[in-house]
């Protein structure tokens, strides 16, 4: 669509356009949603000002994205929203060139801008290109994006930083005096007048520089804009991200002035849907909604896992004051907003920095606590080396929680629970188990909080899958426990909601295999494993998780160091390749990995 000779009323008109159609949309695919209708004045004026087929136009996290999607020719293609074979909730190039990069975890965009930058340079292309970076308030509590920001000061490559404020501000201003202090600052009359000075106190010395520092600094003082400043990196803001008008002429005199800009919007979270506007968690990221009332599609009664994880550490904390816990921005996602509430200085959100959050944990342990630390799989992907330099190597006793473990769904790729069995299994000290339902959950809860070693457990997001199985036994470490005793060659070996998966599978067949809940991962129950090798030589692998590295891969090792030759194993572990996003049924079925379809498979053989 293209905007470039469109009106401030056509522009206004459109914006109002792109929110009636992404709420169409979102209240009934579920996404993102109060983010995303904040930030459409600002894409907008991003598409009228820049240009996104040779421009980056480059989103962090990307989940505020759906109006850059609609201005891309994804309109009517826009209702398969994160349905199964559909768009991404996220930018991706395969969707369309003016998609610069993959999205999905947070604070990545500004390192992305500071590269691309690099590459316009050395193609001598930065008179007819600019990257043009989006970033959230809160994605600016990672660590990276102050990496990438310090590089930039020291570089100075063009670039335009839109931080769009829609929590805090930065630095708080004061006032109206603020707010007239950088509008002045966004005016061209300002910039004319600072560059005018800075060339003419190129010709007077140290001396007319520092005067000239000074007089400008005190104006900044009483702006959240001191710090970029001092960064190296020029500060516009912050101005108002629902008035079109403001914002095109910012652009255009930051388009202009061949430097690192950062530009500071405020914004208004929902803007547009009354009922989810404002500082509301629960509209960030919504299921299936009535776009009337606001009330959410009828869900599931079944308990979820998250929740289950709650009481569970809920009980422990209860009955010990040295368990503690810690999440990275997801208090209500992870469930840790009803310990945080309860006991507000044991349990703390450390905002979006995991790598944080697992060193202090570390050094909590070190000083006599049992922490607790809540991440999801994906986001545990970025604490990896603090996992093994600041718990692992020192053997601190840790307990790393991981929700959202396997396929998550309309996230996709960027967020399914694949990989945390393979990089954490290579790790030594390190200890993997898992519950495979709500009394198990319960009894590994309690289990951990006593062991006196890192430890991991892995979970599903939603409910553990349904079945008549024995009740659960408590857990010791490396003991797994036998389910289901048959006279068959079939061994169904489940890890956490594998078990579950195994068990619906049983059901299907004639002939019923045994089933074994393996519980730990590493270390493995040498004495049971054995056992079961001696009475059944084709074991099948049940586990959430990716092939490489995985569940089946530790059953291989340990087959080949017991040099046990008679014993095949099948994996039903994901394949090597990214996961798609979709409804999780439609993506397991995609992989073969339904019940019918697995009881089929083997039938067949």
């Amino acid at each position: 669509m293209d905007i470039k000779n469109f009106t401030l009323s056509q522009l206004e008109e459109l914006s109002q356009k792109i929110r009636n159609r992404i709420l169409e949309v979102v209240s009934s695919n579920g996404g993102h949603l109060s983010s995303t209708l904040g930030a459409t004045e600002i894409i907008v004026a991003m598409h009228k000002v820049f240009d996104a087929t040779k421009d980056p136009f480059i989103f962090d996290v990307s989940h505020q994205s759906y109006a850059h999607k609609l201005l891309t020719e994804r309109w009517e293609e826009f209702a398969t929203l994160r349905q199964f074979g559909g768009l991404s909730g996220y930018t991706k190039p395969s969707e369309s060139p003016s998609d610069y990069f993959v999205a999905g975890h947070s604070s990545t965009s500004i390192s992305l801008g500071v590269g691309a930058a690099k590459a316009i340079v050395l193609k001598h292309e930065q008179e007819s290109r600019i990257p043009v970076v989006v970033i959230g308030d809160g994605a600016m509590s990672a660590g990276m994006a102050y990496e990438a920001l310090n590089e930039l000061g020291d570089r100075k490559y063009p670039m335009i930083i839109i931080l769009n404020d829609n929590e805090m501000s930065i630095a708080k201003p004061i006032g109206a005096i603020s707010r007239m202090l950088s509008s002045a600052m966004a005016s061209p009359f300002y910039q004319r007048f600072k560059k005018k000075t800075e060339q003419f106190v190129d010709n007077f010395g140290e001396g007319a520089h520092y005067l000239a520092k000074r007089f400008e600094e005190s104006f900044k003082l009483i702006t959240p804009g001191i710090m970029f400043e001092e960064m190296g990196i020029e500060y516009i803001g912050p101005i108002d991200g629902h008035d079109l008008k403001s914002l095109i002429e910012t652009f255009e005199i930051a388009k202009g002035m061949g430097k690192p800009v950062l530009i500071h919007v405020q914004t208004i979270k929902g803007k547009g849907y009354e009922i989810a506007e404002g500082k509301h968690e629960k509209w960030h990221g919504v299921s299936p909604f009535d776009l009337k009332s606001g009330a959410a599609s009828a869900k599931s009664g079944a308990k979820s896992a998250t929740q289950i994880y709650t009481e569970a550490l809920m009980a422990v904390a209860d009955a010990n004051p040295n368990v503690v816990g810690v999440t990275a921005a997801m208090p209500s996602g992870t469930g840790l907003s009803a310990l945080m509430e309860k006991y507000p200085d044991r349990f703390w959100d450390v905002a979006i920095a995991e790598q944080h959050a697992v060193t202090s944990m570390g050094a909590l342990a070190k000083e006599g606590f049992k922490p607790f630390c809540t991440i999801y799989s994906t986001f545990l992907q970025r604490g990896f080396d603090q996992v093994i330099h600041d718990v692992c190597l020192m053997d601190l006793p840790v307990v790393i929680a991981m929700d959202r473990a396997g396929i998550v769904g309309e996230d996709g790729e960027t967020h399914q629970g694949a990989y945390d069995i393979s990089f954490l299994r290579l790790i030594p000290n390190m200890t993997l188990c898992a519950p495979r339902d709500e009394r198990s959950f319960h009894q590994i809860v309690e289990f951990a909080a006593t062991y006196e070693h890192p430890c991991a457990i892995r979970y599903p997001r939603g409910a553990f899958f349904e079945a008549d199985l024995p009740e659960s036994l408590p857990f010791e470490k490396g003991k797994a426990q036998l389910l289901l005793a048959n006279d068959s060659d079939r061994l169904f070996i489940g890890y956490g909601n594998g078990v579950g998966r195994a068990a619906q599978t049983i059901a299907l067949m004639e002939q019923k295999p045994s089933l074994l809940d393996l519980r730990f991962v590493k270390p493995l129950d040498d004495v049971m494993l054995r056992k079961m090798a001696a009475l059944h030589k084709q074991w099948y692998v049940f586990s959430d998780s990716a092939r490489l590295g995985g569940v089946g891969s530790a059953l291989l090792e340990w087959l080949s160091e017991a040099k046990i030759t008679d014993v095949s194993v099948v994996s039903f572990e994901y394949d090597d390749e990214f996961i798609k996003h979709g409804n999780a049924r439609m993506v397991e079925e995609s992989l073969g990995l339904l019940p019918e379809q697995l009881a089929a498979a083997i039938n067949a053989e």
